[in-house]
Formats: C-alpha cells, sequence, structure tokens
C-alpha cells in the first residue's frame, strides 16, 4: 500500500493533483487507515500513471474519464478510443499549424527591425498597433 506522497512520488502527480481527480472521479476514493490517511494499492498507481500519460498528451479530462470507462470492456472493440485519439491528433495539428502561421509572422516582424531606432519608429510596436501592417491573418 502507498501513502499519497508515495504515489505522488511514483508518478510525478502532486498531491492535490490527485486529491482532485479523486474528486473528479477519475481515481476511486482511496482507503483509508484508522488515521484517516489515504492508502493506494497497485492498481491506483496504474489508474494515476494512465491519467498523467493522457495529461502529458494533453488529452482532457472528459477524454480520459471516456478512456477510463473503456479500459474497463477489455472485450470491447477499441474504435471509440481510436476515435478520440485522432480527434486530439486533429486538434493538436491544428494548433501546431495556427502556431507555425504565429511563428512567421513573428518572425516577420522582428526581421524589420533592427533594435537601433527610437520606440516611436520600432516596427514591433507599429505593427502590434496596427493589424494592417501584418503580412498575414494568424
Amino acid at each position: 500500500m502507498l501513502s499519497i506522497g508515495d504515489l505522488s512520488k511514483r508518478t510525478g502527480v502532486k498531491v492535490p493533483t490527485i486529491r482532485y481527480y479523486e474528486q473528479m472521479g477519475l481515481l476511486e476514493e482511496a482507503d483509508r487507515t484508522e488515521g484517516n490517511q489515504r492508502r493506494y494499492d497497485q492498481r491506483d498507481l496504474e489508474r494515476l500513471t494512465f491519467i498523467r500519460h493522457g495529461r502529458d498528451l494533453g488529452l482532457e479530462i472528459s477524454a480520459i474519464r471516456e478512456l477510463i470507462a473503456l479500459s474497463q470492456h477489455k472485450e470491447e472493440p477499441c474504435a471509440h478510443a481510436d476515435r478520440i485519439a485522432a480527434d486530439h491528433l486533429s486538434a493538436v495539428r491544428l494548433k501546431i499549424e495556427k502556431l507555425r502561421k504565429l511563428e512567421q509572422e513573428l518572425a516577420r516582424i522582428v526581421s524589420r527591425c533592427d533594435g537601433g531606432h527610437s520606440i516611436e519608429e520600432c516596427y514591433v510596436i507599429r505593427a502590434l498597433s496596427d493589424h494592417g501592417l501584418c503580412g498575414s491573418e494568424h
């Protein structure tokens, strides 16, 4: 059995986050000792590791909740789990595309300014003040 501190150390999840996941129902409420300390077993460790990895991949709590529910039905087809992952991948790709556009625009703005002008003549300041100076939509 693991204390909440031990579980935290083994998974890299902070204690308040573990309590939050319990409140959210992602982790089952821990057994308690006579001194009212939480105690976790291997199954809890595995579940928290699953949650942590999902969060590291950027999955929303709702998606993790669905994946946990799906994982309880070992014989079911995995099409729904695949759909959750594919939807998340699409969202990540969209974010990456937006970030690329931001990168290009920022690089363009920075390249127009060499830092040798007064603030009044600074292209960075002017571009932020006038969206019309942007080279593209971002």
